[in-house]
């Protein structure tokens, strides 16, 4: 088996320093379809330096280094990219990200499953500057063929939505170059680009990042439910339950909790085919 579960896990984190500045988290926010209109004042939250802010699920590209690709190189692990699947995301807030940090990261495979048709990959990023730490991040990491070995099948956790209309329904067109602009933020998987490559992996046509919707839906959540303030976001967890395709649309349920909204993705042209689910965002 190219996974040696025991390997992974034991081996030690490793780390690295990563910086960023405005131009990244504007890269970034543009990658998730921000500055629609371009004049608008809440857009320019996101867009503009004098007024930025940063979205947590920038977290997940910070710095570019020790991203999801970057873990699977990890020792004990030795795959196919055509194989892979990112199953789901996990981002923890200890403080606001700052507009320009440099912070050190350390990561590690923090656990593997054992799903039977395919393996299950933690990869744990925590980021940390001279002030403290900044996020943890974990990807769950699917990959196909690479189960079956009897391991520990993990955590299996299911949001139930509730049972009634949503509070507030959105909806977010996809460009049809969103993939090739998201990916510059970090993310070279050709699966994203390459129509070959998708062929390969199974798509008539390449997907959009399971990151870039990620970070869309928490866009969305902050701006109609949180008062387009990413200071509140203190978590943000979501389950990749299917894939999206540049120029689709992605409809966004949220519901109001104590102290969290519920989410729900679908893609409407494909009868609200599921995109994101288990999905939840804890503010303050």
């Amino acid at each position: 088996m190219p996974i040696d579960a025991a390997t992974a896990v034991a081996a030690e984190p490793r780390s690295a320093e990563i910086a960023w500045d405005h131009k990244d988290v504007q890269l970034y926010h543009l990658g998730l379809g921000a500055g629609v209109p371009a004049t608008d004042p809440d857009e320019l939250r996101y867009t503009l330096e004098s007024r930025l802010h940063v979205l947590p699920s920038f977290a997940t590209v910070a710095g570019a280094g020790m991203g999801v690709v970057g873990g699977l190189s990890a020792p004990g692990i030795d795959i196919d990219l055509a194989a892979v699947l990112h199953g789901g995301q996990t981002v923890t807030l200890h403080r606001p990200i700052p507009v320009k940090g440099r912070a050190v990261s350390t990561s590690r495979v923090a656990a593997v499953y054992d799903k039977g048709k395919a393996a299950v990959l933690v990869l744990r990023s925590e980021a940390a500057d001279e002030d403290g730490p900044l996020w943890t991040s974990d990807a769950q990491i699917f990959v196909r063929g690479e189960g079956g070995w009897g391991g520990d099948r993990g955590p299996s956790a299911r949001v139930e939505l509730p049972d009634r209309a949503a509070d507030r329904t959105v909806e977010r067109a996809i460009r049809e170059e969103q993939a090739l602009l998201y990916r510059l933020s970090g993310d070279w998987n050709p699966l994203h680009a390459d129509p070959e490559f998708a062929k390969l992996a199974g798509f008539d046509r390449p997907i959009l990042h399971g990151l870039c919707t990620y970070g869309m839906t928490l866009k969305a959540v902050v701006d109609t439910m949180l008062g387009g303030d990413v200071a509140r976001v203190r978590s943000y967890r979501t389950r990749f339950a299917g894939v999206v395709f540049p120029g689709e649309t992605l409809r966004i349920r949220m519901w109001a909790g104590d102290g969290r909204v519920q989410v729900s993705v679908t893609a409407v042209e494909r009868d609200d085919a599921p995109v994101l689910a288990d999905t939840v965002v804890e503010h303050a």
